[in-house]
């Protein structure tokens, strides 16, 4: 028996189907353009909070041109006032900006997450931070921009009506993700952080709004300063072999550096040594000062060599212009821990590079067969995964900030080995850590999720006692 032929069909059903697509169409591109903007305004504030780093920087040159001295004077009256100007007005912008967009990414209560991630918050953050680097702590900006970033893209998410929790906590990702690929000029290094230290959840890592966030700020900030490298092109090569011994050296004292470099700023969070913690709790602003004394003496000692982020002296070490002695790394080292102790808002990501190329520098005296400059990036890769534990970041971040490849196996090898013997001295992840002691200082406590490192649930807002830092950054071309 012969079928008939299917009705066709009418006109009308033609119209609504072209209707419903239309309007699924327009709503989609209502929901993705404010993050393409967000992800705009999150290069824009990268690039300007760079030009404002730049700026404080040379501040603090001219100061120190006129007489070292005066350092003494206005380290300590300038972190008093950084400290006090943060507890009075902008509590939540106390700290690096990691740990604070990591607690954001555990909690579901967004009340909470608006007040951490506000627009308000964010610009406190630049001009703090920018403050802090002007008046000679050992801080730097690429943490903070992570938390700019993700308040940008928090404040889109919200704009657009987003109710879904893990669009929402997706918004904050690509955020974060996108501020460290504009600040370092490392789109993969973003993606990467964004992966590996950011977040534990399969359906962010995937997120198709983190990529494109991150391509998007890496653009704008491209188009905006051009394109550079952070530490310039390098090309220095690790041969297998003999050359291997630069591997384990800046493996494991990079490792044992970094760790315990993290353990104290650990143990700082969560009230040890005691006699400090408790001074620095009941006394904040005296605290403060004392701690820009300190700095103040160990930057004259130092010659100046340990103010701001330390990207110049970082730099001169890896292009084999300046040749500090093993005395600069240690200096450096305790000025970041001593200005995370002060509470200013401020990072830990440029002077950790810093210290990195001081122990490079350092350890390639005893390697004379071995480039320099390869120990040198060897150092800056082992410091940095042991101080953060994200070996596959810091492989990534260090490729391409020094624009080389051909040294990936031995970056990756020095990373994993620092990572290792990090993890023997400091237990938890530092960001881990610190977000965790966040979150606490926000409220009561609260059952422990067994795969987050924060509570679960935030019931009330009280402050926020982390303390972190940052500074200038690489000349823009």
């Amino acid at each position: 028996m012969r079928q008939g032929k299917p009705p066709l069909p009418n006109a009308s059903t033609h119209i609504r189907h072209i209707r419903r697509s239309a309007w699924v169409t327009t709503t989609q591109w209502r929901r993705t353009l404010p993050y393409w903007v967000g992800a705009i305004l999150v290069g824009i504030a990268a690039v300007s909070f760079a030009a404002l780093a730049d700026a404080a920087a040379q501040l603090r040159s001219q100061v120190l041109s006129w007489d070292p001295r005066v350092m003494i004077l206005v380290m300590p009256f300038g972190l008093g006032l950084a400290t006090w100007l943060t507890r009075r007005f902008f509590r939540s912008a106390q700290g690096s900006g990691i740990p604070q967009t990591i607690a954001t990414l555990n909690t579901e209560d967004f009340s909470l997450v608006g007040r951490i991630l506000s627009l308000r918050v964010a610009l406190a953050k630049i001009f703090m931070t920018v403050f802090g680097i002007a008046v000679g702590a050992s801080i730097g900006r690429e943490g903070p921009t992570v938390q700019i970033g993700a308040a940008i893209m928090h404040a889109f998410s919200r704009l657009t009506g987003t109710v879904n929790v893990t669009m929402r906590r997706g918004a904050i990702l690509a955020g974060g993700a996108a501020g460290i690929s504009a600040a370092f000029n490392t789109p993969l290094a973003g993606i990467v952080f964004a992966i590996e230290e950011l977040t534990h959840s399969f359906e962010q890592r995937t997120s198709g709004t983190m990529l494109t966030s991150v391509i998007i700020s890496g653009v704008t900030a491209l188009a905006l300063v051009g394109n550079y490298s952070y530490f310039g092109h390098t090309n220095v090569e690790v041969p297998v072999g003999t050359a291997w011994a630069a591997v384990l050296g800046c493996g494991i004292f990079g490792g044992i550096a970094g760790g315990c470099f993290s353990a104290t700023l650990v143990q700082f969070s969560q009230g040890r040594p005691r006699f400090i913690s408790a001074y620095a709790q009941a006394r904040p602003i005296k605290f403060a000062m004392l701690c820009g004394l300190v700095l103040a003496v160990i930057g004259l000692i130092s010659h100046g060599a340990t103010y701001g982020t330390g990207y110049a002296q970082a730099r001169a070490i890896i292009d084999g212009r300046e040749h500090y002695p093993a005395s600069f790394f240690l200096y450096k080292l305790s000025a970041t821990v001593i200005s995370y102790w002060s509470g200013i808002p401020g990072g830990i990501f440029a002077p950790s590079l810093s210290v990195g190329a001081g122990i490079g520098g350092w350890i390639s005296q005893f390697l004379p067969h071995t480039s320099a400059g390869a120990v040198v990036l060897l150092g800056v890769v082992g410091y940095f995964s042991a101080v953060v534990q994200a070996p596959l970041t810091a492989t990534v971040i260090v490729m391409e900030m020094s624009d080389n490849q051909q040294v990936t196996l031995a970056f990756m090898a020095t990373s994993f080995l620092a990572f290792g013997v990090s993890r023997v001295i400091c237990k938890k992840s530092l960001y881990g850590a610190l977000a965790e002691r966040f979150m606490t200082s926000f409220s009561p406590p609260t059952r422990m999720n067994e795969t987050s490192p924060v509570p679960e649930e935030v019931t009330s807002s009280t402050d926020e006692a982390l303390p972190s830092p940052k500074g200038e950054s690489p000349p823009h071309h």
